[in-house]
């Protein structure tokens, strides 16, 4: 009795070697989809659009950076001197602020697009913005230190973007601490203002108290025909005046307390006897006429230059075309292997 032959169209499980066989046999179909697969790979990293970053590391001001925003503020002052944190929080706020990358992107991101790529989608947009400038925080290795990064497809672009975005930051909140110094000074001088006020008020309520006294000290002497003052000899050497404060002021005379009444009368002014009124005129001046200007001041450093990118970040050609020659070759490889079994079928 003989045995029936196999079927030919039974399913046939294949090993290792017969893949390996069939591959050798069909090297020429993998070799050939492969290459097709790594010229595509090719043509998509040489004819892609290269898209270029820049970055820039932002750290905080030195205290000389700074000086200027402490001008006048001292214990004295009762202002207490700002600290480097103190304004670096500020500028760091505004780098991550939603404010300033909407500002950005209306004001910069938008125009730089063509009339086509600007129908799209707002929040489309938006996102790809985004992705294209982005500011990074600190890390715990470096806590003070921020990263802001900017990708275009023009080299020189992406370095003014991360330039620019920086500046604005720093514009902002400079104007932000000038406003706040400019604000306190005000109110300090509002308050050195009232101060100055309330001794002259009371400068003038003195003085017309001087006058009511001396008038009544001059009638009491008046009536006891006291001219002069009297002479008390109290040494053959010395002659002295004696006490003529408080109650004894009509000891004076009525000359001299005559010529003191009509002196104060006339006094045009009670300033100079004032005491504390020139020092606190002196600050008032000064908080008055406070001034910063924007280019005495810096609230932030850039770690070094920004430089100009001269190598893409994408696509990258090498990484491309060697997916390509891998990708191919896998697809040869199931190219082949399949169009076998199709053919046994």
């Amino acid at each position: 009795m003989q045995n029936s032959p196999l079927n030919p169209d039974a399913p046939q499980e294949l090993d290792f070697s017969s893949v390996l066989k069939i591959l050798w046999e069909q090297k020429w179909i993998m070799v050939g989809v492969a290459f097709v697969v790594t010229l595509l790979a090719a043509v998509y990293a040489f004819m892609s659009t290269p898209v270029y970053e820049a970055r820039a590391y932002v750290i905080p001001p030195t205290q000389n950076d700074i000086a200027d925003f402490n001008y006048g503020r001292n214990k004295d002052a009762e202002l207490a001197p700002y600290r480097v944190k103190d304004i670096y929080d500020i500028f760091s706020l505004n780098l991550q602020s939603e404010f300033l990358r909407r500002e950005f992107y209306e004001q910069v991101y938008l125009p730089a697009l063509s009339d086509e790529d600007r129908k799209g989608s707002k929040s489309v947009l938006y996102s790809e913005f985004n992705k294209k400038v982005v500011v990074q925080s600190p890390t715990k290795d470096v806590p003070d230190r921020y990263l802001v990064i900017a990708q275009n497809e023009d080299p020189v672009v992406a370095k003014q973007w991360v330039n620019t975005y920086i500046e604005r930051a720093g514009e902002r909140a400079a104007h932000e601490m000038i406003t706040n110094v400019r604000r306190e000074a005000e109110v300090r001088a509002r308050n050195l203002a009232q101060q100055i006020e309330s001794l002259r008020v009371t400068g003038k309520q003195n003085r017309e108290d001087a006058i009511i006294k001396l008038r009544e000290a001059k009638d009491v002497a008046s009536a006891i025909n006291l001219e002069k003052p009297p002479i008390i000899s109290g040494n053959p050497a010395v002659e002295l005046a004696g006490s003529m404060e408080g109650q004894l002021i009509y000891m004076r005379g009525t000359k001299a307390l005559e010529a003191e009444i009509r002196n104060l009368e006339a006094r045009p002014s009670d300033d100079p006897f004032i005491g504390r009124l020139r020092e606190l005129q002196a600050k008032y001046s000064f908080y008055k006429e406070l001034r910063i200007r924007p280019q005495d001041v810096t609230v932030y450093r850039v770690d070094g230059a920004v430089e100009l990118p001269d190598t893409p970040i994408k696509p990258k050609k090498s990484l491309v075309i060697l997916l390509g020659v891998l990708g191919g070759l896998v697809l040869g490889c199931m190219v082949a292997v399949g169009y076998r079994l199709v053919g046994r079928r």
